[in-house]
């Protein structure tokens, strides 16, 4: 009953769980307005700890994600808002340790983008909340697979845990690396990150132009890779760069 619950409730947090990480960044760029400071504690040697320590923990979970997209099937974890899709069931690569790899990346990479922010409270809760959302949605989909592979979902999750990945057991993955699957799904995760980079220092600054530095090259870092987001939209949208890509 309770596991029926769970799956309920994911599958309507599956059609909102996009807007999550605007939601993150928002709410900690008026975080970090308010406070002004890169991390939480009162020397600026431990800040700047805190500041690497947080791009460390955010860069991990999208590192998770790109080598998970890049070798995941064709027509499996997918980006529907809808429904899951499953062409077959993922069993090798990240998924021979974890059975959610997707969500374990987005938890650290949500995670890391709030503490960022300089609130060690904002990234606490981000963390609570992403596990609490993505635990739920993972069921969701867990129920939709045990309907599609009944005996080999019931193998595979017998042996690798739900959402804590495990330190062995790891198998090559099925399928090589695909770059232009990687791109398309997750250009979007790392253009977020940038922005919340940016966003932050911004913040902190007042949002005054005023204040920017001289040399402002993280600025003009951030301005080259939305073209590049940009130009990969447009091929989404009006070629058929990735037409074959789920």
């Amino acid at each position: 009953m309770y596991q029926h619950e769970l799956a309920r409730s994911g599958e309507a947090l599956f059609k909102i769980r996009g807007h999550y990480l605007t939601a993150v960044v928002i709410v900690g760029a008026m975080i970090a307005y308010h406070f002004r400071a890169i991390g939480p504690f009162a020397t600026e040697s431990a800040n700047q700890a805190w500041f690497w320590v947080s791009l460390a923990v955010a860069s991990a979970g999208a590192l998770i994600r790109i080598i998970t997209s890049g070798f995941a099937a064709l027509g499996t974890s997918g980006n529907s808002k809808d429904a899951p899709v499953a062409a077959e069931l993922n069993t090798t690569g990240p998924y021979s340790l974890v059975r959610n790899p997707l969500y374990v990346g987005r938890i650290l990479n949500f995670t890391g983008i709030a503490m960022l922010s300089g609130s060690w409270v904002y990234g606490a809760l981000v963390f609570l909340i992403s596990v609490i959302v993505y635990e739920r949605v993972a069921v969701f989909e867990e129920e939709f697979l045990r309907t599609q592979f009944p005996e080999a979902h019931a193998a595979w999750a017998a042996k690798v845990p739900f959402l804590l990945p495990r330190l062995h057991g790891w198998l090559k993955p099925k399928y090589p690396f695909w770059v232009r699957r990687c791109i398309r799904r997750e250009n979007k995760k790392l253009f977020w990150l940038a922005t919340a980079l940016l966003a932050y220092d911004f913040a902190r600054r007042g949002f005054d132009f005023g204040q920017l530095p001289e040399n402002p090259v993280w600025y003009y870092a951030w301005a080259v890779l939305a073209l590049v987001s940009l130009a990969i939209h447009l091929l989404r949208r009006f070629t058929k760069t990735f037409a074959d890509i789920s």
